[in-house]
Parts: structure tokens; C-alpha cells; sequence
């Protein structure tokens, strides 16, 4: 089966194309420029450069989140629309998921983590096995105290674009923790596909119209809304 894959919901930006658990062409960028400049050229480079069009792929695969809400939606409207056009399933995964299976190969535990600002990040921990991570909490928004607290001895690699921030914020009272190789740090969209695998394969993916973005919490332009209309109610 092959799946176009889409990584936008970090700093960087990824699109790949595999066959099963064949690679077929990867793109990775993290260069800084905005995903809405980069995110369908890169597509169009996978695709032509494998001599495929969009119709010609199986499924499509997205990371839904969490992560930046302007990357996320990106990448889930790109995937809707492909979707859409070519008449094809897609699926959204779990980005903190799909970042645990791009250790693939590696033992141990992962911590997944990205900078969700405000002293927290988003964050997943996975055991790594020969057959994929296997979880061991929910996504969710934490902390960096009470995950310290958390991982406390435990050895922990530590893999996400907030895996630098997380080991110089708790390597003293975390001695056991460890980066993830330099070239495995940021998500891709190789672990996309791998996460969204089974789902495709099963037939278990969904029409364009029902994909939907996996917001942790909702964007800081509504919170403050809510913030603003809470207040005016109060007065």
C-alpha cells in the first residue's frame, strides 16, 4: 500500500512516500521558511520525482497533532484536500506517536516532547520494542517540574523539537536522561507513515471530510477570547 505522509507540526516540515514498510522518497527541511511555502512543493517533488500523481497513492497520513496549531492545520487542509481529489483515504495521527516510531531500531524509553510554552510541553513516553513503541501514557500537556518528577532515575531518551530544551531544563535532577541522535531528533514524516500503517491497511481510514486536527488544548487566540468573555460576564 502507498502512503503519502505529511509532517507539519513542528519547526520543521517533512513529506514521504512508502510502499508497506518500504521508503520510497523522503523530504525533510528545517530551514526556518513557513510551511505554507514549503509543505506543496515538497509533495510535488515526492510524487514526480517516484513518477506517481496523486490518484496512483493508496492513503494519505498526516500528524493531526499536537503541535503548532498554523502547522497543524496546514498539513491537515493539504491532506484534505488530496484526499479529496484523488477520492482516497487519509488518517491523522498522533504526532508524539509518530516521533517515537522514528527511533525504530533503538531500546529503551522515550520520552516524545515538544515545546508547548508557558513552563509545559506537550508530551508522550513510549517503550521501544522490535515491533514499535508501545505507550505508556496519553498525550497530553505537562509540566517540565512534574515531569521531572516523573522520570526522576528512570534512563530516558528524549527525542522532539523540545528535547534540547527538556535536557538542559532537567539534567541535573534527571542524570539518566539522553538526547536522541542528532538526525532522529525532529519528527518526520517516515514515522507518520509507520503510525498510520496499520490504520490503512485495516480499511480503517477515513474520507477527507472527517479528518480532523488532535488539539491537546485549544489555540491561544480562543483562550483568550474565552478569557475576554469570562471577564466581561464577571463585570
Amino acid at each position: 500500500m502507498k502512503i503519502l505522509a505529511v509532517e507539519s507540526s513542528a519547526v520543521s516540515v517533512s513529506v514521504c512516500l512508502t510502499d508497506g514498510e518500504r521508503l520510497l522518497a523522503q523530504d525533510f527541511q528545517n530551514c526556518g521558511l513557513t510551511h505554507s511555502r514549503t509543505l506543496l512543493p515538497m509533495i510535488e517533488h515526492v510524487l514526480s520525482g517516484c513518477g506517481l500523481t496523486p490518484h496512483e497513492v493508496d492513503g494519505f497520513a498526516v500528524a493531526g497533532g499536537p503541535g503548532s496549531f498554523t502547522g497543524i492545520r496546514i498539513g491537515v487542509a493539504t491532506v484534505k484536500g488530496l484526499a479529496l481529489a484523488a477520492d482516497k483515504p487519509c488518517a491523522a495521527v498522533s504526532t508524539l506517536e509518530a516521533m517515537a516510531w522514528g527511533l525504530l531500531g533503538l531500546t529503551g524509553e522515550v520520552s516524545c516532547v515538544m515545546d508547548a510554552r508557558a513552563g509545559q510541553v506537550y508530551h508522550a513516553q513510549f517503550a521501544l520494542t522490535a515491533e514499535g513503541p508501545r505507550r505508556l501514557c496519553e498525550d497530553r500537556a505537562v509540566k517540565l517540574e512534574v515531569l521531572a518528577q516523573e522520570i526522576g532515575q528512570k534512563p530516558q531518551i528524549l527525542v522532539g523539537d523540545g528535547a534540547n530544551l527538556c535536557y538542559t531544563k532537567l539534567k541535573e535532577c534527571c542524570p539518566r536522561l539522553c538526547l536522541a541522535p542528532p538526525q532522529l531528533v525532529y519528527p518526520t514524516a517516515w514515522g507518520v507513515a509507520c503510525a498510520a500503517r496499520a490504520v490503512l491497511t485495516s480499511g480503517q481510514g477515513v474520507p477527507a471530510s472527517a479528518l480532523r486536527e488532535q488539539y491537546l488544548r485549544a489555540p491561544q487566540a480562543e483562550r483568550e477570547r474565552a478569557q475576554k468573555l469570562a471577564q466581561i460576564t464577571k463585570n
